[in-house]
């Protein structure tokens, strides 16, 4: 189909052919992105003894990924609105493929943060051009909702599919082969995507503003890393300015779009009850599962002592419970109501979290399995639901930024879910006592990170270095046991406050004409 033949079936709402071809596409890069989010967690051991990077240096790269991704997402989502979506997503899977190159062969700690935050630059690119393509392309509500359920089965999974893929990864490479699994598939996207995604954009964008684009940028990154630097070093002067810089760039931000004839995000949009409460419940969904696997990927390999690939497959149900829920999210939204699978799928990944706060180093693996699929599948339903929600809230010339404000809840929960848990599982891990006769040098190294512990412990006697990984594994466990109630604690309330914030809100059901 020509692209003037598909701006013709577009006006009349017709069908495209060809339309589930070209989200095969869409989910191709979806789901990419969702699994550089998580596949490092499984590499960070083999990446700690390799860079030997400090406590704080492991978080940052664990989530500056997520950061910048969250701070760009709005922007890029808006540009692509003026410049085409279709050309912006494949500029972006270039990039993409080449900075993880960068990545993957990083010589040092400062360098693989660098790499990891150009990664996100590239990634912020992809994310609502697939959405926003995606709502050009379906024009019936129904197949739009199966479509968003798949493309968020993709985005779901792709977070629990990354431990396995490492695992995989590292069994049989080094852990620079997490990042160069990303050539030949972005390679994929980029020629079929040529052929197959239709071109759309906003026929009447304005200019982009790029005030707009650094005070985004500024006061996302700046508030995330006050949040994180807090909860692991508690309040100093320096991070209360960080804060306020912060807050005061976002508050100008909001201040300005209201200002500006063509704004990069029209924030009369949450004024909408069910577009800020589905917003809500899109961030803390993914904060939830994100932060349970990050640190359940940790947990298996270093205080259960498994294999990276034993671990992942471990993971593996909260993939399939993700795909199943949110390919059935749109009927199941529609045969009851959208607060009764949103505010459902929230109570799923609190009590995904609230079983981890059993764990001990002699927890079944049935278990595991079992509050994942649970978690997945809580994650998948309400993550689908809140999607199909925003998507439809707005007039598809303003889809590429609806499309950035549900990535930017999804990558901003990525990157909290790793920071805040974190910090709590950072705090009281370093807390711990190490064992009589333990160097200060020594201490101080196996209490900057689990990993850093492994490897103290292998260079002492036997029965002091075994005495020191205990200990350690003890600390570590009590952390994510703490993370794991304080986050099930924080989903349980999300879910009450979904109930009455979307009460009312239903899915489309008739097929639109613009």
């Amino acid at each position: 189909m020509t692209s003037t033949e598909q701006r013709v079936a577009q006006a009349h709402g017709e069908r495209q052919p060809g339309r589930w071809l070209a989200l095969a596409v869409l989910v191709l890069a979806v789901l990419l992105v969702a699994v550089d989010a998580t596949v490092l967690g499984l590499a960070t051991p083999f990446l700690s003894e390799d860079l030997k990077p400090s406590g704080t240096q492991l978080l940052w790269i664990g989530d500056v990924y997520s950061f910048v991704i969250a701070g760009l997402l709005v922007s890029m989502g808006s540009l692509g609105d003026r410049i085409g979506r279709k050309k912006l997503l494949l500029i972006g899977s270039v990039a993409f493929g080449g900075v993880s190159v960068l990545n993957a062969y990083a010589t040092s700690p400062e360098m693989m943060i660098a790499a990891r935050a150009l990664l996100g630059v590239a990634g912020a690119t992809l994310m609502p051009s697939t959405l926003a393509l995606i709502r050009n392309i379906f024009h019936d509500p129904k197949e739009r909702s199966l479509a968003v359920g798949i493309w968020g089965a993709a985005a779901s999974a792709g977070a629990a599919v990354g431990p396995v893929l490492g695992g995989f990864l590292l069994e049989h490479f080094w852990w620079g082969s997490v990042f160069l699994i990303n050539l030949p598939v972005m390679a994929v996207l980029v020629v079929v995507g040529v052929k197959l995604l239709p071109e759309s954009r906003n026929p009447a964008p304005g200019p982009w503003d790029l005030p707009s684009v650094g005070l985004s940028l500024v006061g996302m990154v700046s508030v995330v890393y006050a949040v994180k630097e807090a909860a692991v070093h508690g309040f100093r002067w320096d991070i209360a300015a960080t804060a306020v810089i912060g807050i005061g760039a976002l508050i100008w931000f909001a201040r300005r779009q209201l200002t500006l004839p063509s704004p990069l995000l029209d924030m009369r949009l949450f004024r909408h009850r069910g577009f800020s409460g589905a917003v809500l419940a899109d961030l803390l969904t993914i904060l939830g599962l994100s932060g349970l696997v990050f640190f359940l990927s940790q947990f298996l390999q270093l205080v259960q002592d498994r294999s990276p690939l034993e671990a992942g497959l471990i993971e593996l149900p909260a993939a399939v419970g993700a795909v199943i829920l949110g390919l059935t999210a749109g009927v199941l939204a529609r045969r009851t109501s959208v607060r009764i699978a949103i505010s459902g799928g929230l109570t799923a990944v609190g009590l995904a979290l609230a079983a981890c706060m059993a764990l001990d180093a002699d927890t079944a693996v049935v278990s595991l399995v079992v509050a994942l699929f649970i978690g997945g599948a809580g994650a998948g339903l309400a993550f689908t639901v809140t999607a199909d929600v925003i998507l439809s809230s707005v007039p598809k010339e303003q889809a590429g930024a609806a499309s950035a404000v549900s990535e930017t809840a999804y990558e901003l929960g990525a990157a909290l879910g790793i920071a805040l848990l974190g910090s709590i599982v950072t705090g009281t891990y370093r807390g711990f006592e190490t064992p009589d006769g333990v160097s200060a040098e020594a201490a101080a190294a196996a209490r900057e990170s689990l990993g850093g512990a492994v490897e103290t412990a292998a260079g002492l006697p036997p029965e002091q270095g075994a005495a020191l990984l205990s200990a350690a594994r003890d600390a570590f466990t009590q952390g994510f046991e703490a993370a794991a109630g304080v986050g099930a604690a924080v989903l349980f309330a999300t879910a009450v406050a979904a109930w009455f914030l979307l009460r009312g809100q239903r899915l489309e059901e008739g097929v639109e004409h613009p």
